[in-house]
């Protein structure tokens, strides 16, 4: 019996399904409202054919929820990038916009799946997916400790003379607040409002202090070595971690490399051989070398070494240290590789 693809188009308010054989043709279509049954009409739909396999197109975005119940029972499915599928339209209608039946979208995810053997499996998710919902998390309460940290400034630069310094925390704030003494209406009202702000700040302070805690737990419940490389800490573990998931995805340390927008690209021209920066890749991972890079430039070791090297040999700053953000994705790569293999000997 021939496998039977069912690609899968998801929106908020409803999925599209469309089932196709093993020559891409349509043999059943169905479009399912987006609410708590929506998986079981679906696993319903799907009993006509027993020999089956799904593609989502973005498994980790609308699709996640269906993707990670397929996950959970053990159903074959991939993740079919958005960018595929949209080359599929191209090729089919000439264009890469969404369109409506009679070109359901779903026929193109199939069909992608269909003839391409390297999409991502979905797999149930772990410890990395935590991993990436605390350094959310993390990131979204630096930036509000920020913006509070700037409003209670300017609330104080009205109160006192000449402003708080820089570096405000909550108690330089609280120790300056203290020897402020309002004179009219307005500034009781200033100072009313820099408590509340003071407030705020100390409950920032301590909720980024229980979300670092529940990394190093999230951390040490994946046995990573990361945090063996220099410049790498706990939040930067994490964020990696997070944001590359299953190194195994990643067949050589050069398409890791790509996915972190840490390998140059090729502009070479006739006999001009040349290289430009890479913009592309995923930019949260290219900050996290970005920042690693730096903090061992700045202090005595191999990545100095290596960097100060790099200049030796002519080049300015800049590339030495892109390289040396190369040299760091390379040796994060290992280290993930070598700790995948360590888990694996240790589950068999």
């Amino acid at each position: 019996m021939h496998v039977i693809t069912i690609g899968i188009d998801p929106h908020k308010s409803s999925h599209t399904a469309v089932a196709v054989d093993a020559a891409g043709h349509k043999v059943g279509q169905r479009r399912f409202v987006a609410n708590a049954g929506t998986f079981t009409q679906l696993m319903r739909w799907c009993e006509q054919w027993p020999e089956r396999r799904f593609a989502i197109e973005g498994a980790g975005g609308l699709g996640r929820t269906l993707a990670q119940q397929l996950a959970a029972v053990s159903e074959d499915a991939s993740d079919v990038p958005s960018t595929l599928s949209a080359r599929a339209r191209l090729l089919a209608t000439g264009g890469d916009r969404k369109t409506d039946p009679p070109h359901p979208d779903a026929l193109h995810v199939a069909q992608v799946a269909l003839f391409r053997h390297d999409l991502r499996k979905v797999t149930p998710e772990d410890q990395s997916t935590i991993l990436r919902l605390l350094t959310e998390r993390h990131n979204a309460l630096i930036n509000e400790r920020t913006r509070i940290t700037n409003r209670l400034h300017a609330v104080l630069r009205d109160l006192l003379p000449g402003g708080a310094p820089t570096g405000l925390t909550a108690d330089k704030a609280a120790a300056l607040m203290k020897g402020i003494r309002p004179i009219t209406a307005t500034d009781n009202c200033r100072r009313d409002i820099a408590r509340d702000l003071l407030a705020d700040l100390r409950r920032l302070d301590r909720q980024v202090k229980e979300n670092e805690a529940q990394m190093r737990d999230a951390l040490a419940a994946s046995k990573t070595t990361l945090t063996s490389l220099p410049g790498l800490g706990t939040v930067l573990a994490a964020r990696v971690l997070g944001h590359i998931g299953d190194i195994s995805r990643f067949p050589t340390e050069h398409h890791f490399a790509s996915y972190v927008g840490a390998a140059p690209l090729d502009a070479a021209s006739g006999k001009n051989i040349r290289h430009r920066l890479n913009t592309g890749g995923n930019r949260a991972l290219n900050s996290a070398l970005h920042i690693i890079a730096v903090c061992q430039i700045r202090s005595p070791g191999r990545g100095q070494d290596y960097y100060l090297r790099k200049i030796a040999e002519g080049k300015t700053p800049a590339e030495a240290r892109r390289a040396l953000k190369r040299r760091l994705s390379n040796v994060i790569y290992r280290i993930m590789k070598r700790d995948l293999r360590g888990h694996l000997a240790t589950a068999a």
